[in-house]
């Protein structure tokens, strides 16, 4: 394996996933209100209420009454000790197929700093260990160039595109689907 680069191993030691809290709620509502406009094309609609600490809130609390249920592993990324970000483990299925989608956003301010490189390589290693779990799969949208690099860089290959796989901007759009396996 080859050494990583300086910026990646400085990265590294600054990036950090960790399991929501309801006290994340105020700040993942400043999150999503002050990165709106660079979301928003990915993201899909939402409720005015989505973006106050209450809605927030809400929305911690049902990840985590489905954490606890074992379906879902909502996870803050946080960069230098700030809340920059959300990485998620959904429809977690156990059984034979042991498998998740993985689903994520960061700030703006640290878009393009391998924020969400490392986010998805720490998610990536506690699913694979820790929850035990022999798959991964995310979708991108088609145009979503950053984050199909995120991605590669840690291991997914692309396995297809999935024609109006997801309600995205309003509208339906289709999305590169990668996977990765233990």
């Amino acid at each position: 394996m080859s050494p990583a680069a300086p910026g990646a191993r400085r990265t590294r030691a600054r990036t950090a996933v960790r399991l929501l809290t309801p006290a994340d709620a105020e700040p993942l509502a400043r999150l999503l209100v002050a990165n709106w406009d660079f979301l928003a094309p990915f993201e899909p609609e939402r409720e005015p209420a989505h973006f106050t600490a209450a809605g927030q809130a809400a929305l911690v609390e049902h990840l985590l009454a489905e954490h606890a249920a074992g379906r879902v592993v909502p996870l803050a990324i946080v960069h230098e000790g700030e809340l920059v970000g959300r990485i998620t483990l959904s429809n977690v299925v156990r059984g034979p197929a042991q498998s998740a989608d993985l689903g994520y956003f960061v700030a703006e301010a640290v878009n393009g700093r391998g924020v969400a490189t490392e986010a998805v390589a720490r998610t990536a290693e506690s699913a694979f260990g820790e929850l035990g779990l022999h798959r991964l799969q995310a979708g991108t949208l088609l145009s979503n160039s950053a984050s199909q690099a995120v991605l590669q860089r840690n291991g997914f290959e692309r396995i297809g595109v999935a024609r109006r796989y997801l309600r995205i901007a309003g509208s339906w759009q289709d999305h590169v689907l990668y996977q990765r396996t233990a």
